[in-house]
């Protein structure tokens, strides 16, 4: 099999992240301000206790929600409501934001491609952003802000000089930003899939199409939620969100605008190849019966003269002679070479 073939039978397969074997819990702290950074790995949640008053900021990453009891004592360390603890154990949610004054709550799905085996691996991401204070929880270990931790160990760009909204802020733009690298996957999927249904078009290739639009319908359940999140958050008059930083949640917006409508197009782009495929199909149906037909016209006349000198009169001209057969093979050739000249005079082949 060909790099094209083996490429040709590769799918973009939706997985969510529960399916993962679990892993123990891992728990991350990085505190920080301009002039101090920290990092570290707690093995109990009660070492978080001390850095829920710090007047620095704190962003404590939890990688594992199936143990419910570190969830708990993380929840009364930072006296978090037991609906919203309940809401973070529920990796069902939809995108959405909730502000119970001293924290705000935001959930989300976070997209992962791995290249090998064409997977998009989804997964819930629970923010909890309070006045000092961020507390990510994942479903598994793994995720896309390393780039962010780099910024916060270096003290590269604005993060170490801003608050625990601007690392909010950051967060999810880094989530909306990835579903840009995964719908550049798509992309390329589906121009090459284009590129299959004209010169190829078989049933492999309309189920990979089906295939891709049932994925692209199921990530727009994900995504467009986004929209109305977003901006809440940027129309929210909570004081945990500073005026500052609500011009950045508008920047995320447009972001998702953008993902929305390349989703709008892609599943657009997908059911003209459908329309496509099957127009495909008729096109080669009429070349078919187009050279069927003319075969079956040139043979009529063929087969006019041979039901003439095969009935059984006894007085038919010709029939006795020696060059009779010869002159009705000749008619039948002059016959068949005219009519064929006559259909590409016409342009009918």
């Amino acid at each position: 099999m060909t790099k094209i073939n083996k490429r040709r039978f590769q799918r973009i397969t939706l997985r969510p992240a529960a399916a993962v074997i679990k892993e123990p819990v891992k728990i991350t702290v990085i505190d920080y301000d301009e002039m101090h950074y920290q990092y570290k790995e707690v093995v109990s949640p009660d070492e978080c206790q001390v850095f829920r008053d710090k007047p620095t900021v704190t962003w404590i990453n939890v990688e594992g929600i199936h143990r419910p009891e570190i969830l708990e004592k993380i929840a009364s360390c930072f006296n978090l409501h037991p609906l919203i603890l309940e809401d973070i154990g529920d990796v069902e949610q939809r995108p959405k934001m909730e502000d119970l004054e001293n924290y705000i709550y935001v959930v989300l799905k976070m997209l992962s491609y791995d290249t090998e085996s064409a997977e998009i691996e989804i997964e819930q991401i629970s923010l909890v952003v309070g006045n000092n204070f961020v507390i990510s929880f994942q479903e598994t270990v793994g995720d896309v802000f390393d780039p962010i931790r780099e910024r916060i160990k270096n003290s590269r760009g604005r993060i170490r000089k801003m608050g625990a909204d601007y690392l909010g802020y950051v967060l999810v733009d880094a989530i909306v930003d990835n579903y840009l690298k995964i719908l550049d996957e798509f992309g390329e999927k589906i121009e090459f899939l284009e590129e299959e249904i004209i010169t190829r078009p078989d049933q492999m290739v309309l189920k990979e199409v089906y295939h891709l639009k049932r994925e692209i319908i199921f990530l727009r359940k994900v995504i467009f939620p986004l929209k109305e999140m977003v901006r809440s958050l940027e129309r929210s008059d909570s004081a945990l969100i500073k005026d500052s930083t609500r011009i950045y949640f508008r920047d995320i917006y447009d972001h998702v605008i953008q993902v929305a409508d390349s989703m709008e197009m892609f599943r657009e782009m997908l059911t003209g190849m459908v329309e496509a495929y099957l127009s495909s199909l008729s096109n080669k149906l009429n070349e078919v019966m187009k050279v069927l037909t003319i075969i079956a016209t040139i043979f009529m006349p063929l087969t006019f003269v041979t039901g003439i000198f095969g009935m059984n009169f006894r007085f038919i001209p010709g029939l006795e002679r020696v060059w009779g057969f010869p002159v009705a093979i000749i008619l039948m050739l002059v016959i068949g070479i005219y009519m064929l000249r006559y259909f590409k005079k016409q342009n009918w082949i």
